[in-house]
């Protein structure tokens, strides 16, 4: 028997309650469902083929650049963690330790990689015509300090991929981490219609062993920041931890140029977030595992010359990932309502009297316009939707952060900004003391990003007075 549309689809608005819409929307879509084990979850079918198109996205862009796949053990020893000081401590808390016998090492379930993977560079970089060494890996990691569950956005446990490369020069490193930075804004603007901004992070949010963290931040409806990918210059700090040296051209021994850069699913909750609505998912048409659906109007005395059409139809989108949905035991208007939860673009209605005028009805999913086109200009028209699909997402995302990004010069234009759910530009000293006096007084408010484009400054800092050598973003965040 049919389900009920009504209960299949979701039961609060989006500006109403978005953490309870957030969370539903990922279990009704069919894209995440809850794990037995504990700030666990379980990436469904549906997810995780929107994964598989970041990962195509992405991996073939990062070869193209000279980078290599590789997989290393997920147990760490605990003796390479403390290698490196400031990487051990800022971990710490989120490690998950694997112990057996007392007089056995400790191993740590991988909360990321620097550590074993260096090991193993230590050994296969011996002279400068080693280098550049580019290696990825697509991957699982711990963090153990999670407890409940956001769906892509929250886990114990997540997907993602991690790069580690290793240069004779800094001038090649500082290229090259600024490179996959702009990599990870072309995942999510390209790809994902999610607009970002290009940062580099404060003293206090710099990831534990770098010299500098960059960041790309997107601004969540709700009035949230979400850090979507950062690429970090760990200078040379590992190598030397890890004895990783090589023979120069000058004939003696160097310490490399490292970097690291990583993006998660957290990719998809930032698409999910931005993009859905009361209806369900809007997938842009370029991360959607099923472009087109095609949905007929059946009646028993036309239903075979319908599916015949609807069949033929399919077969036309030759360049479109496209969906036939011939299930008898639900009616259009139930399909209309699973296949909009779901997010498909591009909806495409196809009933006797359409097929008697050789025409069809295509419906697009973020605006809900429908149009007849003729079956002959089906596949072109198509083709132009879920392009222009694609460029409107973005634009319409874009116009909304630009919206909310306000530059402040006085503390009390700052705090009304980020209590109205804003991202605040502000003039900041940078220091990291100053900093954790500002998350004391302004509860839940961090540093996002100094922005790369960003201007100098002047005057002086907005939080304690001395001089400003920054304009910061600043806003409550994921």
């Amino acid at each position: 028997m049919p389900r009920d549309a009504d209960e299949k689809g979701l039961t609060v608005k989006k500006t109403e309650d978005m953490p309870e819409w957030y969370s539903q929307l990922c279990i009704k879509a069919e894209l995440a469902d809850y794990s037995p084990v504990r700030g666990c979850m379980v990436i469904r079918p549906h997810g995780y083929a929107i994964w598989e198109r970041i990962q195509q996205f992405f991996d073939t862009r990062i070869k193209a650049l000279g980078v290599q796949n590789a997989y290393f053990p997920m147990f760490i020893p605990e003796s390479f963690f403390k290698r490196e000081a400031e990487h051990a401590e800022g971990f710490a808390p989120e490690v998950a330790w694997v112990e057996r016998h007392a007089d056995e090492e400790r191993l740590a379930l991988r909360p990321t990689s620097e550590t074993i993977m260096y090991d193993s560079y230590s050994r296969w970089i011996r002279s400068w015509r080693d280098l550049p060494l580019r290696i990825n890996q697509w991957n699982n990691v711990v963090r153990w300090e999670v407890k409940d569950v956001k769906p892509f956005l929250r886990s114990r446990e997540f997907l993602w991929q991690e790069g580690h490369c290793v240069y004779e020069t800094e001038e090649q490193r500082n290229k090259e981490t600024l490179l996959y930075l702009d990599e990870y804004r072309r995942v999510f603007e390209e790809l994902l219609a999610v607009p970002v901004i290009k940062g580099e992070k404060t003293m206090a949010e710099r990831f534990a062993g770098a010299d500098r963290s960059y960041t790309i931040e997107a601004f969540m409806p709700d009035g949230k920041a979400l850090q979507c990918g950062t690429s970090h210059d760990l200078s040379q700090g590992f190598a030397r931890a890890f004895d990783i040296r090589f023979l120069g051209r000058d004939e003696k021994k160097h310490a490399p140029w490292q970097n690291s850069w990583g993006i998660s699913t957290r990719a998809i909750g930032a698409m999910v977030m931005l993009h859905g609505d009361d209806k369900g998912l809007v997938l842009p048409p370029l991360a959607a595992p099923v472009q087109v659906v095609i949905v007929p109007i059946l009646f028993e005395d036309t239903k075979a010359e319908v599916l015949r059409g609807s069949a033929a139809l399919r077969d036309a989108f030759r360049d479109v990932r496209v969906r036939l949905d011939d299930r008898d035991e639900y009616s259009p208007g139930w399909k209309y309502h699973d296949w909009e939860l779901k997010g498909v673009p591009l909806r495409v209605e196809l009933g006797p009297r359409d097929l008697e005028k050789k025409s069809c009805v295509i419906a697009r999913r973020d605006t809900g316009k429908k149009e007849s086109v003729t079956l002959a200009d089906a596949p072109k028209r198509v083709a132009s939707l879920l392009a222009e699909m694609q460029r409107d997402m973005l634009a319409a995302a874009r116009a909304r952060m630009e919206k909310s990004m306000l530059p402040v010069s006085e503390e009390k234009a700052f705090q009304a900004a980020v209590a109205a759910g804003k991202m605040a530009l502000a003039p900041f000293c940078g220091k990291k003391t100053c900093e954790e006096a500002l998350r004391e007084r302004f509860a839940g408010v961090t540093s996002r990003c100094i922005p790369l484009d960003g201007k100098a400054p002047k005057g002086k800092c907005l939080f304690c007075g001395e001089k400003a050598l920054h304009e910061t973003y600043f806003s409550r965040a994921y």
